[in-house]
């Protein structure tokens, strides 16, 4: 026993669990992409933008390095195909969206109720004061931007009923801005840095940091606009 076969069954066995072993890690945005390529993209957007359970994963930053890792000259055993990756993540992302949009009409605020994560609670509180401060249009594309509202906002506008074409009309504008841009920001750094994946987390958080701008503006702007008062004021002495 022990011979050849038995070293290369082991052999293979090793490299299979080495895999495994990267890819259990589902907020490392680098195994991820090393264990599941493109393929990989669209399944945790889709989970992401789609599934409460996914509120999670690290979209933001697994499209900056998606982007990254399809640049010429990026070092490393992962290369991705541009084309496939910006294909995987739109259809991810917007199948994703629309797929919590229609959980959200038949039932998304029992499972909103039924969740005992705290986090996800705080993102249906903020994802429901974004529908009602900014407006549909608006609320519906800047929650792409922002952790965990892009999670439950989807079904939130199912719940909410907001209608079914408004909302699929600015999921696929926002959906696109959002995963388009940055995973082309990704390939842009890359193909001009050399060895810029060598600096991949410190990246990865300005990226992340970069991705709330639009939401830190609009927060700003909100609370400089002077407050409206709410019915007629009362004569003295009435």
């Amino acid at each position: 026993m022990g011979g050849p076969a038995d070293m290369a069954v082991a052999a293979a066995f090793a490299q299979v669990t080495g895999v495994t072993q990267a890819a259990v890690n589902v907020l490392d945005a680098g195994s991820l992409l090393a264990a599941f390529g493109a393929l990989g993209v669209a399944v945790v957007l889709f989970a992401e933008t789609g599934l409460l359970v996914g509120f999670f994963l690290p979209g933001d930053s697994l499209l900056f390095t998606a982007g990254l890792l399809c640049a010429p000259g990026t070092g490393g055993a992962v290369h991705l195909a541009l084309p496939q990756v910006l294909a995987a993540a739109a259809v991810g992302a917007l199948a994703g969206s629309q797929t919590g949009y229609w959980i959200g009409r038949r039932g998304g605020r029992a499972l909103l109720t039924r969740s005992r994560a705290r986090r996800l609670h705080e993102g249906a509180a903020r994802a429901e004061e974004y529908l009602a401060r900014y407006g549909h249009a608006k609320a519906i594309v800047l929650a792409r931007f922002v952790p965990v509202v892009r999670t439950v906002l989807n079904p939130l506008a199912g719940a909410l009923n907001v209608p079914a074409r408004t909302f699929t009309l600015w999921q696929i504008a926002g959906g696109l801005i959002w995963t388009l841009g940055l995973t082309l920001a990704g390939y842009g750094l890359g193909a001009s840095v050399p060895n810029v994946d060598r600096y991949l987390l410190p990246l990865v958080a300005l990226v992340v940091l970069v991705s709330l701008t639009p939401l830190a503006v609009e927060l700003l702007r909100s609370r400089k606009r002077p407050a409206t008062t709410t019915g007629p004021r009362t004569p003295p002495g009435t």
